[in-house]
């Protein structure tokens, strides 16, 4: 079970160098066994609406969703002494504590092209890395 970091779908919007592997993953990845934070969807969504690209997001969600079997994952206010230490014991930032956060609450394995995973205990994998173990 994966958990999709932002910087995957951001790869893809922005039109980025891994933007193709990014792409291959969500259409082509492991099916049923998705998540995608709700802090990370609420961030694409003020990424989205700063630029004006109200369809862009309306279309993400349609598609990640209502036709995907991607679910969407939070944390609760009892998560936050995990997500503060996590922050400082792995030197994170929020959106990565967060994101940690979720992974160890669900036992997801993290899906990112962010390094600074890879100094956590969980660390991550590329699309690249989870597609090759799943054609394996």
């Amino acid at each position: 079970m994966y958990l999709i970091d932002t910087n995957i779908l951001l790869e893809i919007l922005l039109e980025r160098e891994r933007a193709d592997e990014a792409e291959q993953f969500l259409c082509h990845g492991p099916t049923g066994t998705l998540f995608f934070s709700e802090f990370s969807w609420y961030s694409l969504g003020i990424f989205l609406f700063r630029q004006k690209r109200y369809e862009v997001f309306l279309q993400l969600s349609r598609d990640l969703f209502e036709s995907s079997s991607i679910h969407l994952v939070r944390l609760t206010p009892e998560h936050v002494p995990l997500l503060a230490a996590v922050a400082q014991q792995f030197q994170l930032d929020f959106d990565d504590a967060y994101q940690y956060t979720v992974a160890e609450t669900y036992n997801l394995t993290i899906v990112s092209f962010d390094q600074d995973f890879d100094r956590t205990t969980r660390g991550r994998k590329t699309p690249q890395e989870v597609m090759g173990k799943e054609n394996s």
